[in-house]
Protein backbone atom coordinates (compact mmCIF):
# COMPACT_ATOMS: atom_id res chain seq x y z
CA UNK A 1 0.00 0.00 0.00
CA UNK A 2 1.08 3.75 -1.00
CA UNK A 3 1.06 4.59 3.15
CA UNK A 4 3.45 1.94 3.72
CA UNK A 5 6.03 3.28 1.33
CA UNK A 6 5.42 6.55 1.96
CA UNK A 7 6.22 6.05 5.59
CA UNK A 8 9.17 3.65 5.25
CA UNK A 9 10.59 6.20 2.55
CA UNK A 10 10.56 9.33 4.84
CA UNK A 11 14.29 10.45 5.04
CA UNK A 12 15.36 11.74 8.42
CA UNK A 13 15.53 15.57 8.34
CA UNK A 14 16.71 17.82 11.06
CA UNK A 15 14.76 19.74 13.40
CA UNK A 16 14.55 23.79 13.29
CA UNK A 17 14.76 25.80 16.91
CA UNK A 18 14.57 29.20 16.84
CA UNK A 19 15.60 30.80 20.07
CA UNK A 20 14.19 33.95 21.17
CA UNK A 21 15.55 35.71 24.77
CA UNK A 22 16.89 39.79 24.55
CA UNK A 23 19.44 38.71 26.50
CA UNK A 24 22.75 37.95 23.90
CA UNK A 25 24.07 35.01 26.19
CA UNK A 26 21.05 33.28 27.15
CA UNK A 27 20.72 32.90 23.37
CA UNK A 28 24.71 31.68 22.58
CA UNK A 29 24.38 28.90 26.19
CA UNK A 30 21.97 27.24 24.09
CA UNK A 31 22.79 27.62 20.84
CA UNK A 32 26.26 26.20 22.02
CA UNK A 33 24.12 23.37 23.50
CA UNK A 34 22.01 22.13 20.47
CA UNK A 35 24.12 23.24 17.50
CA UNK A 36 25.19 20.01 16.65
CA UNK A 37 21.69 17.95 16.35
CA UNK A 38 19.50 20.89 14.90
CA UNK A 39 19.23 23.61 12.39
CA UNK A 40 19.45 26.81 14.89
CA UNK A 41 17.96 30.25 14.39
CA UNK A 42 17.88 33.29 16.50
CA UNK A 43 15.82 36.32 17.53
CA UNK A 44 16.08 38.94 20.02
CA UNK A 45 12.46 40.08 20.97
CA UNK A 46 8.78 39.03 20.33
CA UNK A 47 7.94 40.39 17.07
CA UNK A 48 11.13 39.61 15.38
CA UNK A 49 10.46 35.74 17.21
CA UNK A 50 6.75 35.82 15.12
CA UNK A 51 8.25 36.77 12.02
CA UNK A 52 10.70 34.40 12.22
CA UNK A 53 8.40 31.67 12.41
CA UNK A 54 6.24 32.65 9.21
CA UNK A 55 10.20 32.85 7.77
CA UNK A 56 11.16 29.75 8.77
CA UNK A 57 8.46 27.37 10.31
CA UNK A 58 10.57 25.92 13.26
CA UNK A 59 9.38 23.32 14.79
CA UNK A 60 10.45 24.44 17.94
CA UNK A 61 10.59 27.86 19.63
CA UNK A 62 12.51 28.28 22.87
CA UNK A 63 10.91 30.84 23.90
CA UNK A 64 11.83 33.59 26.95
CA UNK A 65 9.45 34.73 29.31
CA UNK A 66 10.49 37.83 30.45
CA UNK A 67 11.21 40.15 27.45
CA UNK A 68 10.27 43.86 27.22
CA UNK A 69 7.80 44.85 25.14
CA UNK A 70 5.86 42.04 24.11
CA UNK A 71 6.74 39.03 26.99
CA UNK A 72 6.45 35.41 25.65
CA UNK A 73 3.29 34.78 26.52
CA UNK A 74 2.02 37.69 24.21
CA UNK A 75 4.63 35.93 21.80
CA UNK A 76 3.15 32.44 21.77
CA UNK A 77 -0.66 34.15 21.93
CA UNK A 78 -0.05 35.12 18.67
CA UNK A 79 1.79 32.42 17.39
CA UNK A 80 -1.05 29.50 18.62
CA UNK A 81 -3.89 31.78 16.54
CA UNK A 82 -2.64 32.12 13.68
CA UNK A 83 -3.24 29.20 11.38
CA UNK A 84 -0.04 29.05 10.11
CA UNK A 85 1.80 29.49 12.86
CA UNK A 86 -0.59 27.31 14.99
CA UNK A 87 1.00 24.18 15.14
CA UNK A 88 4.98 25.60 16.17
CA UNK A 89 5.46 23.48 19.84
CA UNK A 90 6.44 26.50 22.24
CA UNK A 91 9.31 25.59 24.82
CA UNK A 92 8.93 28.26 27.93
CA UNK A 93 12.38 29.21 29.52
CA UNK A 94 11.66 30.88 32.46
CA UNK A 95 14.05 32.14 35.28
CA UNK A 96 12.59 30.79 37.80
CA UNK A 97 9.60 28.42 39.32
CA UNK A 98 6.09 29.57 39.25
CA UNK A 99 3.71 27.76 38.95
CA UNK A 100 0.90 30.64 37.99
CA UNK A 101 2.83 31.28 34.97
CA UNK A 102 3.21 27.42 34.09
CA UNK A 103 -0.72 27.19 34.15
CA UNK A 104 -0.64 29.99 31.95
CA UNK A 105 1.84 29.16 29.77
CA UNK A 106 0.23 25.45 29.29
CA UNK A 107 -3.73 27.20 28.91
CA UNK A 108 -1.87 29.34 25.89
CA UNK A 109 -0.60 26.32 24.01
CA UNK A 110 2.87 25.56 25.47
CA UNK A 111 4.52 22.28 25.64
CA UNK A 112 7.05 22.20 28.15
CA UNK A 113 9.07 24.74 30.32
CA UNK A 114 12.33 24.61 30.98
CA UNK A 115 14.23 26.87 33.75
CA UNK A 116 17.32 28.63 34.61
CA UNK A 117 20.21 28.59 35.03
CA UNK A 118 20.16 25.97 31.92
CA UNK A 119 20.80 21.98 32.69
CA UNK A 120 22.63 20.80 29.81
CA UNK A 121 20.98 17.13 30.30
CA UNK A 122 17.49 17.98 31.18
CA UNK A 123 17.14 20.76 28.26
CA UNK A 124 18.16 18.31 25.78
CA UNK A 125 16.04 15.60 27.03
CA UNK A 126 13.65 17.61 26.74
CA UNK A 127 13.98 18.98 22.63
CA UNK A 128 14.70 16.26 21.53
CA UNK A 129 11.31 14.29 23.03
CA UNK A 130 9.61 17.46 21.40
CA UNK A 131 11.19 17.02 18.40
CA UNK A 132 10.63 13.47 18.07
CA UNK A 133 6.91 14.15 19.19
CA UNK A 134 6.37 17.09 16.34
CA UNK A 135 7.77 15.14 13.85
CA UNK A 136 5.56 12.13 14.79
CA UNK A 137 2.26 14.74 14.67
CA UNK A 138 3.65 16.03 11.77
CA UNK A 139 4.17 12.91 9.36
CA UNK A 140 0.24 11.80 10.83
CA UNK A 141 -0.78 15.05 9.80
CA UNK A 142 0.51 14.45 5.88
CA UNK A 143 -1.03 11.20 6.25
CA UNK A 144 -4.76 11.74 7.28
CA UNK A 145 -4.60 13.81 3.90
CA UNK A 146 -3.22 11.60 1.80
CA UNK A 147 -5.37 9.16 -0.53
CA UNK A 148 -4.06 5.40 0.65
CA UNK A 149 -4.52 4.19 -2.82
CA UNK A 150 -2.83 6.65 -5.48
CA UNK A 151 -1.01 8.74 -2.76
CA UNK A 152 -2.02 12.48 -3.80
CA UNK A 153 -4.18 14.38 -1.44
CA UNK A 154 -7.58 13.01 -0.51
CA UNK A 155 -10.94 15.27 -0.67
CA UNK A 156 -10.62 16.42 2.91
CA UNK A 157 -7.45 18.04 2.00
CA UNK A 158 -8.67 19.64 -1.23
CA UNK A 159 -11.77 21.07 0.99
CA UNK A 160 -9.58 22.36 3.51
CA UNK A 161 -7.16 24.06 0.66
CA UNK A 162 -9.95 25.30 -1.83
CA UNK A 163 -11.28 28.35 0.48
CA UNK A 164 -7.55 29.59 1.69
CA UNK A 165 -6.77 29.80 -2.46
CA UNK A 166 -10.24 31.16 -2.70
CA UNK A 167 -9.16 33.85 -0.21
CA UNK A 168 -5.57 34.53 -1.67
CA UNK A 169 -6.68 34.98 -4.81
CA UNK A 170 -9.84 37.24 -4.12
CA UNK A 171 -6.84 39.51 -2.01
CA UNK A 172 -4.74 39.50 -4.73
CA UNK A 173 -7.56 39.62 -7.61
CA UNK A 174 -5.82 36.99 -9.54
CA UNK A 175 -7.71 34.08 -11.19
CA UNK A 176 -8.63 30.58 -9.88
CA UNK A 177 -9.29 27.63 -11.46
CA UNK A 178 -10.50 24.30 -11.06
CA UNK A 179 -9.82 21.37 -13.11
CA UNK A 180 -12.27 18.47 -12.71
CA UNK A 181 -11.19 14.88 -14.18
CA UNK A 182 -13.01 11.42 -14.71
CA UNK A 183 -11.29 8.31 -16.09
CA UNK A 184 -13.41 7.54 -19.01
CA UNK A 185 -15.55 4.23 -18.52
CA UNK A 186 -13.46 3.08 -15.59
CA UNK A 187 -16.65 1.08 -14.26
CA UNK A 188 -15.84 -1.44 -17.08
CA UNK A 189 -12.12 -1.56 -16.91
CA UNK A 190 -13.01 -2.91 -13.76
CA UNK A 191 -15.31 -5.55 -14.90
CA UNK A 192 -13.02 -6.66 -17.65
CA UNK A 193 -9.51 -6.44 -15.94
CA UNK A 194 -10.51 -6.67 -11.99
CA UNK A 195 -10.11 -4.60 -9.45
CA UNK A 196 -6.44 -4.98 -8.88
CA UNK A 197 -5.87 -4.04 -12.47
CA UNK A 198 -8.02 -0.97 -11.86
CA UNK A 199 -6.39 0.08 -8.36
CA UNK A 200 -3.00 0.16 -10.07
CA UNK A 201 -4.48 1.93 -13.14
CA UNK A 202 -5.93 4.77 -10.58
CA UNK A 203 -2.31 5.00 -8.68
CA UNK A 204 -0.73 5.45 -12.52
CA UNK A 205 -2.96 7.78 -13.73
CA UNK A 206 -2.80 9.70 -10.35
CA UNK A 207 0.30 9.86 -10.60
CA UNK A 208 0.79 11.08 -13.72
CA UNK A 209 -1.74 14.02 -13.60
CA UNK A 210 0.47 14.87 -10.67
CA UNK A 211 3.54 15.16 -12.54
CA UNK A 212 1.85 17.33 -14.85
CA UNK A 213 0.55 20.05 -12.47
CA UNK A 214 3.60 20.49 -11.05
CA UNK A 215 3.76 24.40 -9.63
CA UNK A 216 4.64 23.83 -6.02
CA UNK A 217 1.17 25.43 -5.04
CA UNK A 218 -1.06 23.87 -7.15
CA UNK A 219 -3.22 20.85 -5.74
CA UNK A 220 -3.97 17.44 -7.04
CA UNK A 221 -6.16 15.49 -5.26
CA UNK A 222 -8.80 12.36 -5.59
CA UNK A 223 -12.20 13.61 -5.30
CA UNK A 224 -14.03 10.17 -5.44
CA UNK A 225 -13.66 6.50 -6.77
CA UNK A 226 -11.91 7.93 -10.60
CA UNK A 227 -11.94 11.41 -10.15
CA UNK A 228 -9.44 13.58 -9.38
CA UNK A 229 -9.55 17.46 -9.18
CA UNK A 230 -6.87 19.76 -9.09
CA UNK A 231 -6.63 23.31 -7.73
CA UNK A 232 -4.85 26.17 -10.11
CA UNK A 233 -4.07 29.88 -7.99
CA UNK A 234 -2.97 32.28 -10.54
CA UNK A 235 -4.37 30.65 -13.57
CA UNK A 236 -6.37 31.74 -16.09
CA UNK A 237 -9.12 30.08 -18.19
CA UNK A 238 -6.47 29.67 -20.91
CA UNK A 239 -4.00 28.61 -18.68
CA UNK A 240 -5.62 25.67 -17.12
CA UNK A 241 -7.46 24.94 -20.33
CA UNK A 242 -3.89 24.22 -21.65
CA UNK A 243 -3.03 22.50 -18.53
CA UNK A 244 -6.20 20.03 -18.49
CA UNK A 245 -5.16 19.55 -22.41
CA UNK A 246 -2.00 18.54 -21.05
CA UNK A 247 -3.05 15.92 -18.61
CA UNK A 248 -5.97 14.76 -21.39
CA UNK A 249 -3.06 13.85 -23.22
CA UNK A 250 -0.66 12.36 -21.12
CA UNK A 251 -3.16 10.23 -19.68
CA UNK A 252 -3.56 8.47 -23.13
CA UNK A 253 -0.11 8.51 -23.85
CA UNK A 254 0.40 6.12 -21.14
CA UNK A 255 -1.36 3.24 -23.62
CA UNK A 256 -2.84 1.53 -20.57
CA UNK A 257 -5.00 -1.04 -22.46
CA UNK A 258 -8.63 -0.53 -22.20
CA UNK A 259 -10.46 -2.92 -24.35
CA UNK A 260 -14.28 -2.20 -22.98
CA UNK A 261 -13.66 1.74 -24.02
CA UNK A 262 -16.32 2.97 -26.25
CA UNK A 263 -13.90 6.21 -26.96
CA UNK A 264 -10.28 4.33 -27.48
CA UNK A 265 -8.25 0.71 -26.85
CA UNK A 266 -6.43 3.15 -23.55
CA UNK A 267 -7.24 4.20 -21.00
CA UNK A 268 -8.84 8.19 -21.64
CA UNK A 269 -9.62 10.91 -19.43
CA UNK A 270 -12.39 13.44 -19.59
CA UNK A 271 -11.72 17.10 -18.37
CA UNK A 272 -13.89 19.87 -17.01
CA UNK A 273 -12.34 23.29 -16.29
CA UNK A 274 -13.82 26.49 -14.22
CA UNK A 275 -12.36 29.99 -13.62
CA UNK A 276 -12.68 32.81 -11.95
CA UNK A 277 -11.63 35.82 -10.09
CA UNK A 278 -13.49 35.46 -6.42
CA UNK A 279 -15.74 38.58 -6.02
CA UNK A 280 -18.25 39.04 -3.56
CA UNK A 281 -20.90 37.53 -4.99
CA UNK A 282 -19.45 34.26 -6.09
CA UNK A 283 -18.28 31.13 -3.71
CA UNK A 284 -15.85 28.45 -4.20
CA UNK A 285 -18.96 26.08 -3.97
CA UNK A 286 -19.97 27.94 -7.37
CA UNK A 287 -16.40 27.08 -8.97
CA UNK A 288 -16.64 24.02 -8.17
CA UNK A 289 -20.17 23.36 -9.51
CA UNK A 290 -19.18 24.98 -12.34
CA UNK A 291 -16.03 22.34 -13.11
CA UNK A 292 -18.33 19.44 -12.57
CA UNK A 293 -20.97 20.88 -15.10
CA UNK A 294 -18.31 21.47 -17.71
CA UNK A 295 -16.74 17.58 -16.76
CA UNK A 296 -20.21 16.61 -17.50
CA UNK A 297 -20.10 18.40 -21.21
CA UNK A 298 -17.27 16.93 -21.79
CA UNK A 299 -18.41 13.55 -21.17
CA UNK A 300 -21.73 14.68 -23.16
CA UNK A 301 -19.42 15.50 -26.50
CA UNK A 302 -17.60 12.13 -26.55
CA UNK A 303 -15.10 11.94 -23.66
CA UNK A 304 -11.37 12.20 -23.84
CA UNK A 305 -11.72 16.17 -24.31
CA UNK A 306 -11.17 19.10 -22.25
CA UNK A 307 -14.51 21.59 -22.15
CA UNK A 308 -14.04 24.89 -19.49
CA UNK A 309 -15.78 28.34 -18.52
CA UNK A 310 -14.21 31.77 -17.46
CA UNK A 311 -17.13 32.27 -15.11
CA UNK A 312 -15.90 36.11 -14.75
CA UNK A 313 -16.86 36.21 -17.74
CA UNK A 314 -19.63 33.97 -18.48
CA UNK A 315 -17.77 33.13 -21.61
CA UNK A 316 -16.35 29.64 -22.77
CA UNK A 317 -13.33 28.21 -23.73
CA UNK A 318 -12.97 24.80 -25.24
Amino acid sequence: MFIDEYISGVAPVKGKILLVDDQVVNIKILHQLLQDDYDIFMARDGQQAIDMCKKVNPDIVLLDIEMPMMNGFDVCAHLKNDPDTEDIAIIFVSGHFDEEKEVKGFQLGAVDFIHKPINPVITKTRVKNQIMLKSQTDLLRTIALLDALTGVANRRKFEQTLPICWLQCARDKHPLTIIMLDIDFFKHFNDNYGHAEGDRCLRIVAQKIQDTVNRPYDLVARYGGEEFICILPNTDAIGGTYVAQQIVDSILSLKITHENSDVSDFVTISAGVATITPRGDSSYQDLVKAADKQLYLSKDRGRNRVIGCDITDDTVAV
